[in-house]
């Protein structure tokens, strides 16, 4: 089967590309933005602008792809917020393109979304919930879900919560690298423990879109950690994995940050259908800890 990834110098991308690239039976076209940051072997590699309905045409028309994973998104909430139009050409318009060259070839198309397009009120959410985002970035993605689900194409959505883990030359942090590196150097931060989500490994994340491909399981997936919980509880299971002090950790109510975006208090998601249709399974968070620990190592 070949496929084709978009977004693959991003933490998801680059973790598909991996899990891919020495699959039995894929070939992988990955594509992103400028130069291939993952520099890996067993793939190829494309520039494509997603934002660029010709570039998007050209790559997709030559490559001929039997299936598409879209995971090329501008995904900080708060630039959304700031920057609508660059926002609804990164998660709207190009989905838009991608689904226009996909369906010329029958491309199966596996897209990816996000809690954000809940409003946060209750959670877990399991796949039947009724979308009504608070902010500009789950509103984009919304309509983009819409696009796909109008589409004529063999179609599925992936949605996902608080994806961490660690890439090769990462430009951003998570949650349990900050609360590492600032107690190290011994700094007091301020955690909230009024927002929940179900964090989610990047490698699990990966594994359940290789599953929806690979089955060409088709609709809405919950594809996400199990284990529902605040920045809080991650923060002192960082503390507690790598026997940090707790101390500097002070509890936060999450009105005391100012941020252009609102977010949703609630959301995480049940992931029955996922582990029952796709066979999914992923880590705990303490599991995800430990491999994240191991990467920094590596990568150190």
């Amino acid at each position: 089967m070949k496929i084709l990834v978009t977004g693959s110098n991003g933490l998801l991308g680059q973790k598909l590309t991996s899990l891919m690239a020495s699959e039995a039976g894929v070939t992988l076209v990955a594509t992103g933005r400028g130069e291939d940051r993952y520099k890996g072997e067993g793939y190829t590699y494309r520039s494509m602008d997603i934002t660029s309905k010709e570039d998007v045409e050209a790559v997709i028309t030559e490559e001929r792809p039997e299936a598409i994973i879209h995971c090329a998104a501008m995904t900080n909430v708060d630039e959304c917020e700031q920057n609508r139009e660059a926002c609804w050409k990164m998660n709207v318009d190009s989905v838009g393109y991608i689904i226009a060259a996909a369906e010329k070839q029958g491309s199966f198309l596996l897209h990816l979304s996000t809690d954000f397009i809940f409003d946060g009120k209750k959670g877990p959410l399991d796949e039947m919930e009724q979308p009504d985002p608070v902010n500009y970035y789950g509103e984009s993605k919304l309509e983009a879900e819409r696009l796909v689900q109008k589409s004529q194409l063999k179609w599925a959505i992936a949605r996902t919560v608080l994806v961490y883990g660690i890439t090769k030359n990462m430009s951003r942090s998570n949650i349990i690298l900050w609360v590492k590196n600032s107690l190290e150097k011994q700094q007091h931060i301020k955690v909230v423990d009024d927002q929940w989500r179900t964090p989610t490994l990047a490698e699990d994340l990966a594994m359940g879109c290789f599953l929806i491909v690979k089955n060409k399981a088709e609709g809405i997936f919950n594809i996400s950690g199990e284990d529902f919980l605040s920045p809080y509880d991650m923060a002192m299971k960082t503390v507690e994995y790598f026997k940090l002090d707790g101390s500097y950790i002070q509890k936060a109510d999450s009105t005391i940050f100012s941020q252009p975006a609102k977010r949703p208090p609630k959301t995480g998601f049940i992931i029955n259908k996922a582990k029952q249709v796709l066979g999914y399974s992923p880590r705990s968070f303490e599991e995800g800890i430990a491999m994240v620990a191991t990467q920094v190592d590596a990568v150190v």
